[in-house]
């Protein structure tokens, strides 16, 4: 995080005579014309030259203040009074403090308090926006009246474990409660690793091996029915593989369907991510699969030096060239 502050300072302080008076814009005004108080005359090439050339380079800055700052075009006449008041008197060590000040409340507001408050969405605690700009500035202005840096930095680290730990541990149970109800249900089965699958359509085509390219289509859920990936929904809904470059669920499973089969699999989170975080998946799921087999590849082999035969060309074209030497 500290990386992150210091980057967006040195992005701010670059650029703070965009921002230097964003504070004074009235969001209820509507766009203005800048109009000039006289008209600019081109006397010398060197007027005509330098004109154009203050043209030339606003080329996509208008796109860069929207997507960098947030700038709306309504509100340009702000942004251009701005301009003029730094280069007219200047961009001081005042101005650019300013100027960081505003992009970094932004950066915050933005990016950071919503990441924060994401991290303890759900738990006991919850992370409260005065309370959280007030302990920002506190840091900034160095006021350890209510909390020094380090205790802060450990208490939230603390509370931040926790709610984690017993986050993952919920998870973890719900998982295991649904496996446990799951393998009483009619025509599931359970394999020694814990795998549990439900036939739907059994096939009468090759079994894969792991090293075995396979061709599939598949759909998956968490336990409480949540879709989080479904090859059903792309374009070209199959998928080829190696039968062991996924998941140790899908790998079993998949070294037992014949080709043709669709099965349902039911594999614990030690089968799954474990502790990882996949995307949607949190850590310690436990996951629902469809799979439809549709087809078996067998890995290329790959020729060795002993048994490459050169060709007659190769051979004819290597004896005139020694016989150049």
């Amino acid at each position: 995080m500290k990386r992150t502050v210091i980057l967006a300072l040195t992005v701010a302080v670059s650029a703070s005579f965009f921002t230097a008076n964003a504070q004074k814009k009235d969001k209820k005004k509507k766009k203005e014309k800048v109009e000039e108080t006289m008209p600019v005359v081109l006397t010398t090439p060197s007027d005509s030259i330098s004109y154009a050339a203050g043209i030339t380079l606003t080329n996509g800055l208008v796109p860069f203040l929207k997507q960098q700052y947030g700038v709306d075009e309504a509100y340009m006449g702000d942004f251009v009074r701005g301009f003029e008041e730094a280069t007219k008197s200047g961009v001081t060590e005042a101005t650019k403090a300013y100027g960081a000040g505003i992009n970094i409340a932004s950066m915050v507001k933005s990016r950071m308090l919503p990441g924060v408050s994401g991290e303890f969405k759900d738990g006991p605690d919850t992370i409260q926006a005065e309370m959280f700009y007030k302990g920002f500035m506190a840091a900034l202005q160095n006021d350890s009246t209510l909390f020094k840096r380090g205790d802060a930095e450990k208490f939230f680290k603390d509370r931040k474990d926790a709610m984690t730990n017993a986050k993952n541990e919920a998870n973890r149970k719900m998982g295991e409660d649904f496996l446990a109800a799951n393998k009483t249900k009619e025509g599931v089965k359970t394999t020694a690793s814990g795998l549990q699958y439900k036939v739907l359509v059994q096939g009468t085509g090759e079994i894969p091996t792991a090293t075995d390219e396979v061709v599939v289509k598949y759909e998956g859920k968490l336990v409480d029915g949540t879709v989080f990936d479904s090859s059903y929904e792309r374009k070209d809904p199959t998928n080829k593989f190696r039968a062991n470059q996924v998941i140790k669920g899908w790998t079993e499973a998949l070294t037992m369907m014949p080709v043709g089969s669709k099965w349902q699999l039911f594999i614990p989170q030690e089968l799954a991510y474990g502790e990882r975080n996949a995307g949607k998946i949190a850590p310690y799921s436990a996951l629902i699969f469809t799979v439809e087999l549709l087809g078996v590849e067998k890995p290329k082999a790959e020729p060795t030096e002993k048994t490459a035969v050169p060709s007659k060309a190769t051979t004819k074209a290597t004896a005139k060239k020694k016989g150049r030497k």
